[in-house]
C-alpha cells in the first residue's frame, strides 16, 4: 500500500451540487434558487437576529442590571494556602510566584480558613477579623498594603 493508492472508503464524498450549468443539469436559469424575491438575488445576505420586520428578541427583552466601575475586584487567599509557604514574610509578589493568586498588582485579602503554626509577617490589602487574629496569635505581624 502506498500513499497513491489511498482512496476513501466507498460513498464516505459527494460530488459538489454544480448549479447554473443549463437546462440539462437540473440545476440551471434559476440555479436551485427559486422564482423572484429578495433571496434570489446575488449578494443576499440577511443580517443575524433578523426576524423578517418583527421586534427582534435582543430588543424584546428588557434590560437588566448594571456593571459598578468602581467594584473592587479581591483575590482570596486562605491561612491554610499560607501555612504551607516556607517564607518569614508572604508579599502579593511571592503568592504570585506560588500561583496562589493570579495578579500581584490586584488587591490581596487574607481570610481565615485553616490554622498556622509559625510567626510569619503577612503584607496585603486586606485581612478577615479571624486572620488577623490567628496571625497575631501565632506570634506573626500583619500589614496592610495601601
Amino acid at each position: 500500500m502506498n500513499l497513491y493508492n489511498l482512496s476513501p472508503a466507498k460513498d464516505a464524498t459527494k460530488k459538489r451540487k454544480r448549479v447554473g450549468r443549463g437546462p440539462g443539469s437540473g440545476h440551471g436559469k434559476t440555479s436551485t434558487r427559486g422564482m423572484k424575491g429578495q433571496k434570489s438575488i446575488t449578494g443576499f445576505s440577511q443580517k443575524k437576529g433578523f426576524e423578517g420586520g418583527q421586534m427582534p428578541l435582543h430588543r424584546r427583552i428588557p434590560k437588566r442590571g448594571f456593571t459598578n466601575i468602581f467594584k473592587k475586584e479581591w483575590q482570596i487567599v486562605n491561612l491554610k494556602d499560607i501555612a504551607k509557604l516556607k517564607y518569614e514574610e508572604i508579599t502579593p509578589q511571592i503568592l504570585e510566584e506560588k500561583r496562589l493568586i493570579k495578579d500581584k498588582n490586584g488587591l490581596v485579602k487574607i481570610l481565615g480558613k485553616g490554622e498556622i503554626g509559625k510567626a510569619i509577617s503577612v503584607k496585603a490589602h486586606a485581612f478577615s477579623k479571624s486572620a488577623k487574629e490567628k496571625i497575631e496569635k501565632a506570634g506573626g505581624k500583619v500589614e496592610i498594603l495601601p
